[in-house]
């Protein structure tokens, strides 16, 4: 009973992350193309697999595949693990006979997808690990040293300087009304959490990504890759360029570039060209990328043309994430001087004037 229950909150609790499902599609396609039957290549990864939870699945999706669903279908009835786009190349692969290439298409679209969410979040991890050390440091100051330098300052009963009132006034708020600060926190991070999910706030934040210095750039940079390779990878399965665009607009996290996919979709329907359906967002799609759409509309070779694009941006993001550092660094060792050297300004004030009343 009591593992039962142990395991039933294993499965809440565990999720199932992209290397999962990178693990799977590789696998997979490895199997198929040996000549091994996808019940028993399902079978076999439900067992080499360490996540519990996707254990379950791919075994459900098996016994699926028993009763006469198709590869496709199973793996729709579980839609917060395997997104719309995975299964529609899948169903693509299975309609056409070309399920090993699919596979193998999926597996690269999802490695790239999965390199570069990590290169992403390991450019951004050291500026917010300095500003939260940051944080941290002077939240030490102000709540641990000011108290008692303040009993000093009151003894010796001078008259303090603008800055180490403000100091002061900063460290009692700190430390008798705590828990209104914190309360305030708190509830500042629940908004801005649930406001993000919001439509408005979507159009604010994501408006603000694309408008900021250097984060524009690298926010744009990102959307376009992910457009490009996934636009790509359902072209090469021969999904329909209207439920591509339909498709794609779902995967970019962006609004403004998930919204502007969505209505090419639309545009597309009446017979508009791809490109000309870009130029309507020419503020989020650059010249070349339109130019080079057009070209590949002529020639065929959409598809292709689409992977290039987004290697040369993956390849130019790479590069920015491999120099973001060193843009930030300056503005980080600035910004902490400031603060760090403003805290040691209103302590010194006051004791250098100690020190001159006393000699």
């Amino acid at each position: 009973m009591l593992s039962d229950f142990l395991r039933q909150a294993n499965q809440m609790l565990v999720s199932i992350k992209i290397t999962d499902k990178l693990f799977f599609t590789k696998n997979l396609n490895l199997m198929i193309r040996s000549g091994i039957p996808l019940m028993q290549a399902l079978d076999s990864l439900a067992l080499q697999t360490d996540n519990i939870k996707f254990q379950e699945i791919l075994r459900a999706i098996a016994a699926n595949i028993k009763t006469g669903k198709s590869f496709s279908d199973s793996l729709e009835k579980f839609p917060k693990v395997f997104s719309e786009i995975f299964v529609n190349m899948i169903r693509a692969g299975e309609e056409s006979g070309k399920l090993e290439e699919v596979l193998y298409t999926l597996g690269n679209q999802l490695y790239k997808d999965n390199d570069l969410r990590s290169k992403v979040k390991g450019a951004l991890a050291y500026p917010v690990v300095v500003l939260s050390a940051m944080v941290l440091i002077v939240t030490g100051l102000v709540v641990f040293i000011i108290p008692r330098l303040t009993d000093m300052f009151l003894q010796a009963g001078m008259d303090l300087p603008l800055p180490t009132r403000i100091l002061i006034g900063t460290s009692n708020f700190l430390i008798h009304y705590s828990y209104v600060v914190i309360a305030a926190v708190v509830i500042t991070v629940v908004f801005f959490l649930r406001f993000r999910q919001t439509m408005s706030g979507k159009r604010i934040l994501h408006k603000i990504l694309l408008k900021m210095p250097v984060i524009s750039k690298l926010a744009m940079k990102v959307n376009l890759a992910r457009f490009s390779r996934t636009l790509s990878s359902l072209l090469k399965t021969d999904i329909p360029v209207v439920r591509s665009f339909l498709i794609a607009s779902k995967v970019l996290g962006n609004i403004y570039y998930s919204t502007a996919l969505a209505q090419v979709s639309e545009e597309l329907k009446t017979g508009s060209s791809i490109h000309k359906a870009l130029k309507e967002h020419g503020q989020i799609f650059p010249p070349t990328i339109i130019q080079m759409v057009a070209v590949g509309e002529e020639t065929g070779t959409l598809d292709e043309i689409l992977e290039e694009i987004a290697k040369f941006y993956e390849e130019d993001l790479d590069n920015t994430l491999k120099n973001l550092p060193s843009l930030v660094e300056p503005i980080l060792i600035l910004l902490l001087g400031v603060v760090v050297g403003g805290v040691a300004v209103a302590i010194m004030l006051p004791i250098y004037s100690l020190s001159q009343a006393a000699g």
